[in-house]
């Protein structure tokens, strides 16, 4: 099992940046081998895939409302992934959450995209975008 810890959460008016960081750790995890994602609920709606970052030599997919403004990065050393969030809208204003999932070269990207697919999921970070 792997624990997650998001922080960087906070108010920030439209149009600025913030940035998200997700710590994970557990007794037999190997970071690297890992896909962690970033999910977000908004108020009324249902949990929403942002954005995977897959294991070491993977890919990186994004949901089309947050491409081009947001940016996942991961530093297996550290066995932590950011989310940097640049030109904040109101409509991002969300619980963000962070998963984890093995990730096989194999495994299809669509079932990184699924939440269903993703067991370990850290606490969400609450975000608030002012107009």
């Amino acid at each position: 099992q792997v624990q997650l810890v998001e922080s960087g959460g906070g108010l920030v008016q439209a149009g600025g940046s913030l940035t998200l960081s997700c710590a994970a750790s557990g007794r037999t995890f190997t970071f690297m081998y890992y896909a962690m994602a970033w999910f977000r609920r908004s108020p009324g709606k249902d949990r929403e895939f942002v954005g995977v970052i897959r294991r070491v030599g993977g890919g990186i997919h994004y949901a089309d409302t947050v491409k081009g403004r947001f940016t996942i990065s991961r530093a297996n050393a550290k066995d932590t992934v950011s989310l940097q969030m640049n030109d904040l809208k109101p409509e991002d204003t969300a619980v963000y959450y962070c998963a984890a999932r093995s990730d096989y070269p194999s495994d299809p990207l669509e079932g990184l995209l699924d939440q269903d697919q993703y067991s370990d999921w850290g606490q969400g970070t609450q975000v608030t975008v002012s107009s």
